[in-house]
């Protein structure tokens, strides 16, 4: 693909070429924190929009899950989509059509309405970030790897951080159509620089996609989300849920089978040959169903539970983001100090705990308390996101970055879509156990509990590393450190 414009092994980059490397996480960057507000803001509208569209806070997980699983279904295409059209306009395109859609969210009466405009979200973030970072990843030389991945992260951060009180705002004191709309003004500020600083790539000739695998992981992708999440609902079938998962899992198999035989599978597997790459996925998805657990979870506590405003919620849940970007300052020095198997290790087991906590929070609790334990809980969070992000690519060369850019956002989105389910999941059955009609706050604690317990076992993948993991990336970046 052309967009490789700094060669590794030539001499140092030209000006415009050290310009785009500082400037292309900061817009891959406008490209998450569309994508982060987005779903920080519904996570703190959940509760309003359930009422405002008769149905349940619970059910409305589904405006999550939609669109997390139509990402997860359509990210394997974006690499191919970038060399069959050009990545530039891949990028520009998912841009348009990812305001376009969030306006679409805006204009919707129903929740069938909802989760279309929704999917129409998931398909343009699919291309979108995606690309995205395949246009970074082989634009960076690897010594700064690290630090881009840093600087790629803290722009996306900054969503979280203005979502949730920006969005409490906005349903408290007018309406909860408004909080899609934001995403107009960002995406023209990301067309605004795609146009100013990525160069225009021409596009090649690449492998024929593989409709096959491309039907095979989706069927099985989208039927095991949907029959794990209908579990413990009272109003689908044991029948139907059955079919759902039995479909997923035979798909899943079908799959497997048809990438050992196929030339160019969608989603490659043979890249968990490489082990760094291989836990991240797995350690890194069992941490990453707190992320999309987490703000679900808070939201139901705090407005359902505890009767707060979305307003006031979203100014109690924004720390834990505050608590990220604040990592992200210091995040280099913290895992070239420490290293990453021990930050991934043990960081993984505190990560968890944080989450833990956050089921023990009572009508009473000191707010104090909560933003204590919510800042803290994302500054670990955060850590432990850049180290494996960056762990993800540290031994694939530059040849494999694409494949692995789709496999690893499909394996995140998936991740987050799951940590959603299994909290809806959660919930019902604590619900159905207690034989009640109403949620309560035992249920969002066991919720908290559960998710907490299953980040912390991500300790035990990355236990499995080597202890010299990685550090061939800080070995790099101190030397380049030494030349400058």
């Amino acid at each position: 693909m052309p967009i490789d414009t700094v060669t590794k092994s030539a001499g140092k980059p030209s000006k415009a070429d050290q310009t785009a490397i500082r400037m292309i996480p900061f817009i891959v960057g406008c490209a998450l924190f569309m994508q982060m507000l987005d779903a920080t803001v519904v996570a703190t509208a959940l509760p309003v929009m359930a009422e405002s569209l008769h149905t349940t806070a619970i059910k409305m997980n589904v405006a999550i899950t939609s669109y997390l699983l139509a990402l997860a279904v359509f990210v394997p295409i974006s690499g191919w989509a970038a060399d069959r059209f050009g990545a530039r306009r891949v990028f520009i395109a998912a841009i348009v059509l990812f305001a376009v859609s969030s306006v679409g969210c805006a204009s919707s009466h129903s929740l069938l309405q909802l989760v279309i405009a929704r999917v129409v979200q998931g398909i343009a973030g699919a291309m979108m970030v995606p690309v995205g970072r395949v246009i970074m990843l082989r634009i960076t030389p690897k010594d700064q790897l690290l630090k881009a991945m840093s600087f790629l992260s803290m722009p996306a951060l900054l969503g979280p951080i203005i979502g949730p009180p920006l969005g409490g705002f906005l349903v408290t004191y007018a309406s909860w159509h408004w909080i899609f709309l934001i995403n107009v003004p960002v995406g023209i500020l990301g067309i605004a620089l795609v146009l100013r600083f990525i160069q225009h790539d021409e596009p090649e000739a690449p492998n024929k996609l593989d409709w096959p695998g491309f039907l095979l992981s989706g069927i099985s992708l989208a039927a095991l989300v949907s029959g794990f999440e209908a579990v413990g609902r009272s109003d689908v079938s044991r029948q139907n849920v059955a079919l759902l998962l039995g479909t997923g899992l035979a798909c899943g198999l079908l799959y497997i089978w048809h990438a050992r035989r196929a030339a160019h599978p969608i989603i490659d597997l043979t890249l968990l040959r490489t082990q760094t790459f291989a836990i991240s996925i797995l350690g890194g998805n069992l941490c990453r169903f707190s992320v999309g657990a987490t703000p679900f979870l808070l939201a139901i506590l705090l407005q359902v539970g505890f009767g707060m405003t979305p307003f006031a919620a979203g100014m109690i849940t924004f720390t834990s983001a505050a608590g990220a970007l604040f990592m992200k300052v210091i995040v280099t020095y913290v895992i070239g100090r420490f290293g990453f198997k021990p930050i991934l290790t043990y960081n993984a087991l505190i990560t968890g705990l944080f989450v833990v906590f956050c089921g023990f929070f009572q009508e009473d609790t000191p707010i104090w308390l909560m933003v204590t334990v919510l800042f803290l809980g994302g500054t670990f969070r955060s850590l432990q996101f850049t180290a494996v992000n960056t762990l993800t690519y540290a031994d694939l060369t530059p040849a494999d970055m694409s494949r692995a850019s789709s496999f690893a956002a499909m394996a995140q989105q998936l991740g987050i879509s799951l940590g959603v389910g299994c909290a809806a999941l959660i919930l019902n059955l604590s619900i159905t156990w207690r034989d009640a009609a109403h949620l309560e706050r035992v249920d969002v604690m066991w919720g908290f509990f559960i998710i907490g317990l299953l980040a912390m076992l991500a300790s035990l993948s990355f236990a499995r590393l080597p202890a010299n993991t990685a550090e061939h990336l800080n070995r790099e970046r101190k030397k380049r450190r030494a030349r400058n």
